[in-house]
């Protein structure tokens, strides 16, 4: 009795190719020429958090310098005269913090006003803060008068590292990455733009009220994912997936499924909501995966028929949804629940089945981009009169047996997505 429980991964992504529309109305509505412009200027964020972090710590780096340097003058030097006025090399800490305000004032230039995005600049005060330390500790006599003469030299020393290594593979990085990421979204979104779709908006009643259930599905979508330290664990398997469940107001039950998936976001995004036509190929339990009307740009209604199980104690079950998709900085949504619809009422065919708010959710990774989290949320009634626990113990089960599908359709893919990515 498991795996009828896979249609829901049809009736989410099949209610998903209005991403394709989506990305034409959010390139249009930026009025973006070009598609290597994301976002117009007066809407990008003025810095990014990690830049932000790092400038933050380079103020660190002068103030602690600076703190240091004036307990050693307190303690040591009986006056200010001796450590500037009479300034000498061989005795003085004082050209340690003129070395730190050096490096604050060309990194905090460099990175912060004009926001650069090589290492030169920190190449530079590394260089010379590396180049002056190591001199001044052979040159001078501070390693022989106490033990300032050790903790100014190389707390400087280790702290123009520091800086170096957090520019160069948590900043530059970072934000290379998430320039890449956001170009090949653009891109990719524009070779699947159906430009009927441009501007479509919900006009009847029925069709608003299509577009409210989906932002209702999205709004319990995002709650439940705010609520991760509420999530009761309920098992995992040897890869390393896990379900948990959690208990949702009104919907009951709700089951989640996290993944760690050793391929791009926009890889997962493609097969699993760009494409819903196209998981007949590769999931076995889905029979039927169909677009019934599209509302807007943002919303569809999708009729979904999964097969039957267990040879026959089971029967087929046929959905009816409505899904909301939205693409955000870090993450894919997609967000959906049962919903009704005149071109397919319920049947004697099928017994229809009834989908709570869930839905697929794609993280992108801040510090790796062949790397992506992967999250079903599956709230379902399978109606007829299957005991409901059994159909809990069979989620998780269900939940795993969709995941080796789809990384096996991952594995088939990775050979054409490289060749057509080098291409």
């Amino acid at each position: 009795i498991t795996k009828p429980f896979l249609h829901n991964s049809s009736s989410l992504g099949g209610s998903l190719p209005a991403i394709a529309s989506l990305n034409a109305s959010y390139s249009t509505s930026l009025s973006i020429p070009s598609p290597y412009l994301l976002v117009p200027p007066a809407e990008r964020r003025a810095i990014s958090d990690v830049r932000r972090t790092f400038c933050l710590f380079v103020t660190f780096d002068l103030l602690f310098i600076s703190l240091l340097w004036i307990i050693e003058l307190n303690v040591i030097w009986d006056s200010l005269d001796k450590e500037v006025v009479h300034y000498n090399y061989r005795t003085s800490f004082f050209d340690i913090l003129l070395l730190a305000v050096f490096r604050f004032l060309c990194l905090q230039v460099g990175y912060a006003a004009f926001r650069l995005k090589h290492w030169w600049v920190i190449a530079i005060t590394t260089l010379v803060t590396s180049v002056f330390l190591v001199l001044k500790v052979i040159l001078s006599n501070l390693l022989s008068t106490n033990a300032f003469g050790y903790v100014l030299p190389i707390t400087s020393f280790v702290v123009a590292w520091l800086e170096t290594w957090f520019l160069d593979f948590k900043v530059l990085t970072q934000e290379a990455e998430e320039e890449r990421g956001d170009l090949c979204l653009l891109m990719s979104s524009d070779e699947d733009l159906d430009e009927e779709g441009l501007g479509r908006k919900a006009v009847t009643a029925q069709e608003k009220e299509y577009v409210r259930q989906g932002r209702e599905a999205m709004s319990v979508v995002e709650q439940i994912l705010a609520q991760e330290d509420n999530w009761k664990f309920e098992k995992n398997n040897d890869i390393g997936d896990s379900v948990y469940t959690l208990e949702i107001p009104f919907h009951g039950k709700t089951f989640i499924l996290k993944a760690f998936m050793q391929c791009p976001a926009e890889l997962v995004y493609q097969e699993v909501i760009l494409q819903p036509e196209k998981m007949v190929q590769w999931n076995r339990t889905v029979s039927v995966c169909q677009i019934l009307q599209r509302i807007d740009d943002n919303t569809l209604v999708t009729y979904d028929v999964s097969a039957g199980a267990a040879g026959g104690v089971v029967s087929a079950r046929d959905f009816v949804n409505v899904r909301r998709v939205e693409r955000k900085r870090d993450c894919y949504l997609s967000a959906g629940m049962a919903t009704d619809h005149d071109i397919k009422p319920p049947c004697g065919r099928y017994v229809r089945g009834e989908n709570g708010p869930g839905g697929f959710v794609v993280l992108k990774s801040s510090c790796n981009p062949s790397v992506c989290t992967f999250i079903w949320i599956l709230n379902t009634d399978l109606k007829g009169r299957l005991p409901r626990y059994l159909i809990h113990q069979s989620l998780a089960a269900t939940m795993f047996e969709f995941m080796s599908h789809l990384r096996q359709r991952i594995t088939d893919l990775r050979p054409s997505h490289r060749s057509h990515h080098h291409s």
